[in-house]
């Protein structure tokens, strides 16, 4: 008989399910592409570090709120590329186009991979964004 993948770890009751952590990237995929900056907001535990992409300084507190106002005044659009992954840990993998229009310039495309570390309410904690300059692609306008 085949065993089933763990729903999470009953000793640490610290961890969250996969479910959970799979539940609030599916929110903050579904809430990015309406526009709610504060819906997104909601899903980021207090003390929540943003670093997208790697590489560049860590967005924490206030500057997380003015990310997300410029998310949405871009008219950002989130497109999953592969299923949500998760893990045996406190961390899942979302795969994703995303699409926006700067307030100068063309419309953008970005590939990204962004990998989320989760509290025991299934809050972000931390997310780190994959992507490099060859993962930028101009739209026509």
């Amino acid at each position: 008989m085949g065993e089933s993948a763990p729903e999470g770890n009953e000793d640490d009751p610290a961890m969250p399910a996969p479910a959970v952590m799979r539940a609030a990237l599916e929110a903050y995929v579904e809430r990015i592409n309406r526009g709610d900056r504060d819906g997104v907001i909601a899903l980021f535990a207090p003390g929540a570090t943003i670093e997208d992409p790697i590489g560049t300084p860590a967005k924490t507190g206030d500057a997380i709120a003015d990310w997300f106002a410029d998310t949405v005044a871009f008219g950002t659009q989130i497109r999953p590329v592969a299923p949500i992954r998760g893990s045996h840990a406190d961390a899942a993998a979302l795969m994703f186009d995303v699409t926006f229009q700067p307030p100068e310039g063309p419309p953008m495309l970005i590939r990204s991979l962004d990998v989320c570390t989760f509290d025991a309410e299934g809050r972000i904690t931390s997310l780190k964004a994959y992507w490099g300059p060859e993962d930028v692609e101009v739209l026509p306008g």
